[in-house]
Protein backbone atom coordinates (compact mmCIF):
# COMPACT_ATOMS: atom_id res chain seq x y z
CA UNK A 1 0.00 0.00 0.00
CA UNK A 2 1.19 3.50 -0.82
CA UNK A 3 2.19 6.01 2.22
CA UNK A 4 -0.16 8.73 2.11
CA UNK A 5 0.24 11.89 0.44
CA UNK A 6 1.71 14.36 3.51
CA UNK A 7 -0.22 17.53 3.09
CA UNK A 8 1.17 19.84 5.91
CA UNK A 9 2.96 23.22 6.80
CA UNK A 10 6.20 24.25 8.02
CA UNK A 11 7.79 25.96 10.98
CA UNK A 12 11.98 26.57 12.18
CA UNK A 13 12.66 26.48 15.94
CA UNK A 14 14.52 29.91 15.82
CA UNK A 15 11.66 31.51 14.03
CA UNK A 16 8.86 30.35 16.34
CA UNK A 17 10.16 29.29 19.59
CA UNK A 18 11.68 32.10 20.98
CA UNK A 19 15.04 33.14 23.39
CA UNK A 20 17.29 30.52 21.52
CA UNK A 21 19.93 32.30 23.44
CA UNK A 22 22.75 29.76 22.69
CA UNK A 23 22.36 29.76 19.04
CA UNK A 24 24.99 31.55 16.63
CA UNK A 25 22.19 33.85 14.81
CA UNK A 26 20.76 35.05 18.12
CA UNK A 27 24.56 36.39 19.12
CA UNK A 28 24.16 38.36 15.78
CA UNK A 29 20.55 39.84 16.57
CA UNK A 30 22.34 41.72 19.32
CA UNK A 31 25.37 42.84 17.68
CA UNK A 32 25.64 47.01 17.60
CA UNK A 33 25.93 47.24 14.14
CA UNK A 34 23.88 44.26 13.03
CA UNK A 35 21.57 44.48 10.05
CA UNK A 36 18.38 42.45 11.89
CA UNK A 37 15.65 45.25 11.75
CA UNK A 38 14.80 43.37 14.93
CA UNK A 39 15.97 40.54 17.29
CA UNK A 40 13.90 37.16 17.62
CA UNK A 41 13.21 37.63 21.25
CA UNK A 42 9.94 35.58 22.29
CA UNK A 43 9.50 34.92 18.57
CA UNK A 44 6.08 33.16 18.74
CA UNK A 45 6.68 31.51 22.06
CA UNK A 46 6.00 28.07 20.48
CA UNK A 47 8.25 26.63 23.04
CA UNK A 48 5.64 26.86 25.51
CA UNK A 49 2.89 27.03 23.50
CA UNK A 50 3.58 24.09 20.47
CA UNK A 51 1.03 21.93 21.56
CA UNK A 52 -1.95 25.13 20.49
CA UNK A 53 -0.06 25.22 16.83
CA UNK A 54 -0.07 21.28 16.93
CA UNK A 55 -3.68 21.73 17.60
CA UNK A 56 -4.14 24.16 14.57
CA UNK A 57 -2.56 22.08 12.09
CA UNK A 58 -4.88 19.06 13.11
CA UNK A 59 -8.04 21.47 12.92
CA UNK A 60 -7.50 22.13 9.18
CA UNK A 61 -7.21 18.35 8.67
CA UNK A 62 -3.32 18.41 8.02
CA UNK A 63 -1.32 15.40 7.89
CA UNK A 64 2.37 16.56 8.01
CA UNK A 65 3.88 19.16 10.38
CA UNK A 66 7.33 20.24 9.47
CA UNK A 67 9.65 22.11 12.90
CA UNK A 68 12.86 21.87 13.69
CA UNK A 69 15.12 20.35 16.67
CA UNK A 70 17.52 23.15 18.10
CA UNK A 71 21.23 22.11 17.99
CA UNK A 72 22.02 24.68 20.25
CA UNK A 73 19.66 23.99 23.13
CA UNK A 74 19.91 19.93 23.00
CA UNK A 75 24.00 20.60 22.88
CA UNK A 76 24.67 24.24 24.98
CA UNK A 77 28.06 23.36 24.77
CA UNK A 78 30.30 21.32 23.01
CA UNK A 79 30.11 17.60 24.37
CA UNK A 80 27.47 17.91 27.12
CA UNK A 81 23.80 17.06 25.87
CA UNK A 82 20.61 18.32 27.32
CA UNK A 83 18.31 15.35 28.38
CA UNK A 84 14.98 17.92 28.90
CA UNK A 85 15.56 18.93 25.55
CA UNK A 86 15.92 16.21 23.73
CA UNK A 87 12.92 15.11 26.05
CA UNK A 88 10.91 18.00 24.64
CA UNK A 89 11.35 17.79 21.09
CA UNK A 90 10.77 13.56 21.22
CA UNK A 91 7.74 15.01 23.12
CA UNK A 92 7.06 16.98 20.31
CA UNK A 93 7.22 13.58 17.65
CA UNK A 94 5.13 11.51 19.59
CA UNK A 95 2.19 14.16 19.93
CA UNK A 96 2.34 14.75 16.16
CA UNK A 97 1.62 10.69 15.89
CA UNK A 98 -0.70 10.67 18.49
CA UNK A 99 -3.10 13.05 16.23
CA UNK A 100 -2.51 11.79 13.06
CA UNK A 101 0.33 14.19 12.04
CA UNK A 102 3.29 12.82 10.58
CA UNK A 103 6.58 14.76 11.77
CA UNK A 104 9.20 15.85 9.61
CA UNK A 105 12.20 16.81 11.43
CA UNK A 106 14.81 19.36 10.56
CA UNK A 107 18.22 19.31 11.96
CA UNK A 108 19.65 22.22 11.01
CA UNK A 109 17.85 25.08 9.95
CA UNK A 110 20.21 27.83 9.63
CA UNK A 111 21.27 27.98 13.14
CA UNK A 112 24.14 26.35 15.13
CA UNK A 113 25.51 26.56 18.43
CA UNK A 114 27.78 29.61 19.31
CA UNK A 115 30.81 26.87 20.36
CA UNK A 116 29.91 25.41 16.94
CA UNK A 117 30.61 28.97 15.45
CA UNK A 118 33.23 29.78 17.47
CA UNK A 119 35.21 26.68 16.26
CA UNK A 120 34.78 27.63 12.65
CA UNK A 121 31.71 26.54 11.94
CA UNK A 122 31.63 24.48 8.48
CA UNK A 123 34.75 25.40 8.07
CA UNK A 124 36.01 23.13 10.54
CA UNK A 125 37.43 19.65 9.92
CA UNK A 126 35.49 18.32 12.72
CA UNK A 127 32.29 19.65 11.93
CA UNK A 128 31.09 16.39 9.94
CA UNK A 129 31.75 14.38 12.85
CA UNK A 130 30.19 16.77 14.96
CA UNK A 131 26.90 17.49 13.46
CA UNK A 132 26.87 13.03 12.99
CA UNK A 133 26.91 12.95 16.87
CA UNK A 134 24.43 15.53 17.18
CA UNK A 135 21.82 13.57 14.57
CA UNK A 136 23.26 10.27 16.42
CA UNK A 137 21.46 11.39 19.58
CA UNK A 138 18.41 12.69 18.21
CA UNK A 139 18.16 9.33 16.38
CA UNK A 140 18.32 7.47 19.98
CA UNK A 141 15.60 9.49 21.22
CA UNK A 142 12.77 10.24 18.40
CA UNK A 143 13.98 8.20 15.52
CA UNK A 144 11.04 5.41 16.06
CA UNK A 145 8.08 8.15 15.74
CA UNK A 146 10.02 10.17 12.77
CA UNK A 147 9.35 8.93 9.36
CA UNK A 148 11.01 11.84 7.37
CA UNK A 149 14.53 13.80 8.43
CA UNK A 150 15.77 17.15 6.82
CA UNK A 151 19.44 17.68 7.48
CA UNK A 152 20.07 21.29 5.97
CA UNK A 153 17.74 23.60 5.11
CA UNK A 154 18.38 25.24 2.13
CA UNK A 155 22.47 24.41 2.33
CA UNK A 156 22.69 26.31 -1.13
CA UNK A 157 20.96 29.59 -0.39
CA UNK A 158 24.31 31.53 -0.08
CA UNK A 159 25.69 30.69 -3.56
CA UNK A 160 22.38 31.92 -4.69
CA UNK A 161 23.39 34.94 -2.76
CA UNK A 162 26.36 35.42 -4.78
CA UNK A 163 24.75 35.20 -8.01
CA UNK A 164 21.89 37.65 -7.98
CA UNK A 165 21.39 40.90 -5.64
CA UNK A 166 17.33 40.57 -5.78
CA UNK A 167 15.20 40.13 -3.14
CA UNK A 168 14.94 36.20 -2.79
CA UNK A 169 18.92 36.71 -2.25
CA UNK A 170 18.79 39.35 0.50
CA UNK A 171 19.11 36.61 3.66
CA UNK A 172 22.52 36.21 2.40
CA UNK A 173 24.06 39.23 1.67
CA UNK A 174 22.98 42.55 3.54
CA UNK A 175 26.07 43.65 6.07
CA UNK A 176 27.24 40.36 6.01
CA UNK A 177 31.00 42.31 6.26
CA UNK A 178 29.99 44.32 9.30
CA UNK A 179 28.22 41.63 11.15
CA UNK A 180 31.04 39.12 11.18
CA UNK A 181 33.82 41.80 11.76
CA UNK A 182 31.65 42.31 14.95
CA UNK A 183 30.95 38.69 15.61
CA UNK A 184 34.27 37.92 15.39
CA UNK A 185 35.08 40.28 18.03
CA UNK A 186 32.30 38.70 20.58
CA UNK A 187 33.06 35.48 19.83
CA UNK A 188 36.49 34.83 18.08
CA UNK A 189 35.67 33.86 14.99
CA UNK A 190 34.43 34.97 11.65
CA UNK A 191 32.05 31.78 10.98
CA UNK A 192 28.49 31.45 11.97
CA UNK A 193 26.09 29.21 10.63
CA UNK A 194 25.61 27.68 6.83
CA UNK A 195 24.84 31.35 5.71
CA UNK A 196 28.15 31.97 5.55
CA UNK A 197 30.13 29.12 3.63
CA UNK A 198 32.01 29.53 0.84
CA UNK A 199 32.31 27.55 -2.10
CA UNK A 200 35.60 25.80 -0.88
CA UNK A 201 36.56 23.64 1.86
CA UNK A 202 33.09 24.71 4.24
CA UNK A 203 30.53 22.97 1.39
CA UNK A 204 32.91 19.97 1.11
CA UNK A 205 32.39 19.78 5.21
CA UNK A 206 28.94 20.39 5.16
CA UNK A 207 28.19 18.01 2.58
CA UNK A 208 29.83 15.51 4.24
CA UNK A 209 27.94 16.44 7.23
CA UNK A 210 25.01 15.52 5.45
CA UNK A 211 26.37 12.29 4.43
CA UNK A 212 27.61 11.07 8.20
CA UNK A 213 24.55 12.89 9.47
CA UNK A 214 22.07 10.76 7.15
CA UNK A 215 24.16 7.67 8.21
CA UNK A 216 24.15 7.63 11.93
CA UNK A 217 20.44 8.60 11.68
CA UNK A 218 19.95 5.29 9.55
CA UNK A 219 22.20 3.13 12.04
CA UNK A 220 19.76 3.82 14.74
CA UNK A 221 16.41 4.45 12.30
CA UNK A 222 16.44 2.78 8.51
CA UNK A 223 13.25 3.04 7.72
CA UNK A 224 13.60 7.31 8.43
CA UNK A 225 13.35 8.85 4.78
CA UNK A 226 16.39 11.35 4.52
CA UNK A 227 16.87 14.01 2.25
CA UNK A 228 18.36 17.95 2.33
CA UNK A 229 15.75 20.85 1.31
CA UNK A 230 17.29 22.99 -1.62
CA UNK A 231 16.26 26.57 -2.56
CA UNK A 232 15.34 25.47 -6.09
CA UNK A 233 13.63 28.96 -8.01
CA UNK A 234 12.56 28.00 -11.50
CA UNK A 235 15.58 29.04 -13.98
CA UNK A 236 14.52 30.46 -16.76
CA UNK A 237 15.96 32.48 -20.18
CA UNK A 238 19.17 32.04 -21.80
CA UNK A 239 20.55 28.36 -21.37
CA UNK A 240 24.11 29.87 -21.26
CA UNK A 241 23.09 31.32 -17.84
CA UNK A 242 20.57 28.58 -16.70
CA UNK A 243 23.55 26.06 -16.83
CA UNK A 244 26.24 28.39 -14.95
CA UNK A 245 23.77 29.58 -12.02
CA UNK A 246 23.05 25.78 -11.51
CA UNK A 247 26.80 24.01 -12.24
CA UNK A 248 27.44 26.51 -8.94
CA UNK A 249 24.38 27.18 -7.01
CA UNK A 250 22.34 23.29 -7.46
CA UNK A 251 24.90 20.85 -8.96
CA UNK A 252 27.05 19.84 -5.82
CA UNK A 253 23.86 19.50 -3.63
CA UNK A 254 22.30 17.67 -6.28
CA UNK A 255 24.86 15.22 -6.77
CA UNK A 256 24.75 14.07 -3.06
CA UNK A 257 21.08 14.23 -3.29
CA UNK A 258 20.91 11.38 -5.54
CA UNK A 259 21.65 9.01 -2.80
CA UNK A 260 18.90 10.71 -0.54
CA UNK A 261 15.71 8.71 0.04
CA UNK A 262 14.12 12.25 -1.15
CA UNK A 263 15.18 16.00 -2.62
CA UNK A 264 13.45 18.68 -0.64
CA UNK A 265 12.51 21.44 -3.20
CA UNK A 266 11.64 25.02 -1.54
CA UNK A 267 10.55 27.64 -4.46
CA UNK A 268 9.78 31.22 -3.95
CA UNK A 269 9.24 32.67 -7.43
CA UNK A 270 11.49 32.78 -10.72
CA UNK A 271 14.84 33.95 -11.73
CA UNK A 272 15.09 35.16 -15.57
CA UNK A 273 18.54 34.68 -17.33
CA UNK A 274 20.31 36.59 -20.07
CA UNK A 275 23.79 34.73 -20.88
CA UNK A 276 25.58 36.23 -17.98
CA UNK A 277 23.39 37.71 -15.42
CA UNK A 278 20.14 37.62 -13.71
CA UNK A 279 17.28 39.93 -14.76
CA UNK A 280 15.45 41.99 -12.83
CA UNK A 281 11.63 41.49 -13.25
CA UNK A 282 9.24 43.57 -15.50
CA UNK A 283 8.53 46.81 -13.61
CA UNK A 284 4.57 45.37 -14.47
CA UNK A 285 5.25 42.19 -12.19
CA UNK A 286 2.87 41.31 -9.30
CA UNK A 287 5.17 41.76 -6.36
CA UNK A 288 5.11 40.33 -2.47
CA UNK A 289 5.90 41.66 0.09
CA UNK A 290 9.58 40.83 0.30
CA UNK A 291 9.92 42.10 -3.24
CA UNK A 292 9.67 38.54 -5.41
CA UNK A 293 7.53 38.25 -8.23
CA UNK A 294 4.34 36.56 -7.79
CA UNK A 295 4.49 33.65 -9.88
CA UNK A 296 3.20 30.77 -8.02
CA UNK A 297 3.93 28.21 -11.88
CA UNK A 298 7.30 28.28 -10.36
CA UNK A 299 6.69 25.46 -7.92
CA UNK A 300 5.38 22.67 -10.62
CA UNK A 301 8.64 23.37 -12.85
CA UNK A 302 10.89 23.16 -10.07
CA UNK A 303 9.77 20.00 -8.68
CA UNK A 304 10.22 18.33 -12.38
CA UNK A 305 13.66 20.12 -12.45
CA UNK A 306 14.54 18.74 -9.24
CA UNK A 307 13.28 14.81 -9.70
CA UNK A 308 14.73 15.17 -13.24
CA UNK A 309 18.75 16.41 -11.85
CA UNK A 310 18.64 13.40 -8.86
CA UNK A 311 15.97 10.98 -10.16
CA UNK A 312 14.73 11.12 -6.26
CA UNK A 313 11.29 11.54 -5.40
CA UNK A 314 10.15 15.00 -4.44
CA UNK A 315 9.05 16.26 -1.13
CA UNK A 316 8.37 19.91 -1.14
CA UNK A 317 9.21 21.13 1.95
CA UNK A 318 8.94 25.04 1.85
CA UNK A 319 6.31 27.20 -0.62
CA UNK A 320 4.52 30.03 -0.39
CA UNK A 321 4.54 34.33 -0.06
CA UNK A 322 5.03 37.00 2.28
CA UNK A 323 2.35 39.33 2.01
CA UNK A 324 0.12 41.51 4.52
CA UNK A 325 -3.03 40.57 1.96
CA UNK A 326 -4.58 37.24 2.70
CA UNK A 327 -6.59 37.32 -0.65
CA UNK A 328 -3.11 37.77 -2.48
CA UNK A 329 -1.63 34.57 -0.08
CA UNK A 330 -4.69 32.67 -0.93
CA UNK A 331 -4.74 33.53 -4.88
CA UNK A 332 -0.93 31.82 -5.42
CA UNK A 333 -1.74 28.79 -2.54
CA UNK A 334 -4.40 27.67 -5.27
CA UNK A 335 -2.71 28.34 -8.35
CA UNK A 336 1.33 26.77 -7.18
CA UNK A 337 -0.86 23.93 -5.78
CA UNK A 338 -2.35 23.73 -9.88
CA UNK A 339 1.18 23.48 -11.01
CA UNK A 340 2.17 20.90 -8.54
CA UNK A 341 -1.53 18.82 -9.92
CA UNK A 342 0.12 19.45 -13.04
CA UNK A 343 3.60 18.21 -12.43
CA UNK A 344 1.80 14.87 -10.51
CA UNK A 345 0.26 14.11 -13.72
CA UNK A 346 3.15 13.73 -15.44
CA UNK A 347 4.03 10.87 -12.84
CA UNK A 348 6.87 13.19 -11.23
CA UNK A 349 7.06 11.40 -7.60
CA UNK A 350 6.08 13.72 -4.87
CA UNK A 351 5.84 12.73 -1.27
CA UNK A 352 4.46 15.69 0.08
CA UNK A 353 3.71 19.27 0.40
CA UNK A 354 4.72 22.14 3.51
CA UNK A 355 3.19 25.23 3.05
CA UNK A 356 5.62 28.09 4.60
CA UNK A 357 4.57 28.83 7.25
CA UNK A 358 2.09 28.19 10.12
CA UNK A 359 2.54 31.46 11.48
CA UNK A 360 3.93 34.63 10.89
CA UNK A 361 7.14 34.32 12.39
CA UNK A 362 10.61 36.05 13.03
CA UNK A 363 11.83 36.16 9.01
CA UNK A 364 15.61 36.44 10.23
CA UNK A 365 17.36 40.38 8.82
CA UNK A 366 13.86 41.42 8.63
CA UNK A 367 12.24 40.49 11.56
CA UNK A 368 8.49 41.13 11.70
CA UNK A 369 7.82 42.79 9.04
CA UNK A 370 6.78 40.01 7.04
CA UNK A 371 4.33 37.58 6.79
CA UNK A 372 4.83 34.41 5.38
CA UNK A 373 1.87 32.66 8.19
CA UNK A 374 -1.39 31.00 7.47
CA UNK A 375 -2.16 31.72 10.62
CA UNK A 376 -0.95 35.67 12.64
CA UNK A 377 -0.06 35.66 15.57
CA UNK A 378 -0.29 39.06 17.95
CA UNK A 379 3.18 39.95 19.12
CA UNK A 380 1.33 40.91 22.74
CA UNK A 381 -0.68 37.80 24.07
CA UNK A 382 1.10 35.16 20.89
CA UNK A 383 -2.91 34.91 20.46
CA UNK A 384 -2.96 32.14 17.09
CA UNK A 385 -6.06 33.56 13.99
CA UNK A 386 -6.05 31.68 11.68
CA UNK A 387 -6.83 33.48 8.27
CA UNK A 388 -9.01 32.89 5.48
CA UNK A 389 -6.28 31.56 3.38
CA UNK A 390 -5.73 28.57 5.95
CA UNK A 391 -9.13 27.26 5.62
CA UNK A 392 -8.59 27.75 1.33
CA UNK A 393 -5.27 25.79 2.15
CA UNK A 394 -7.60 22.91 4.12
CA UNK A 395 -10.38 22.99 1.58
CA UNK A 396 -7.89 22.06 -1.16
CA UNK A 397 -6.25 19.21 0.68
CA UNK A 398 -9.83 17.87 1.96
CA UNK A 399 -10.49 17.75 -2.08
CA UNK A 400 -7.39 16.35 -2.54
CA UNK A 401 -8.37 13.50 -0.44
Amino acid sequence: MNAPFLWGVATAGHQVEGNNVNADIWLLEQLPETSFVAPSGDACDSLHRWRDDMAIVASLGLNAYRFSVEWSRIEPVQGQFSAAWLDHYAAMAAACRAQGIAPVVTLSHFTSPRWFAAAGGWNNPAAPGLFARFADRVARHMGDTVGHVVTFNEPNLPLMGRWTPTPIADLARRSLDTMMSAAAQACGSDQFSVWVYSQGEDITHLLDGHRAARAAWKAVAPRTAIGMSLAIPDAQGDARGIAAYRHYAEDPFFAVARDDDFVGVQTYGRLQFDATRVLSPSTMAERTQSGDEFYPAALGNTVSHAHAATDRPVFVTENGIATANDRQRARYISAALASLDAARAKNIPVIGYLHWSLLDNFEWRRGYTQQFGLVAVDRRSFRRTPKPSAHLYADIVRSHR
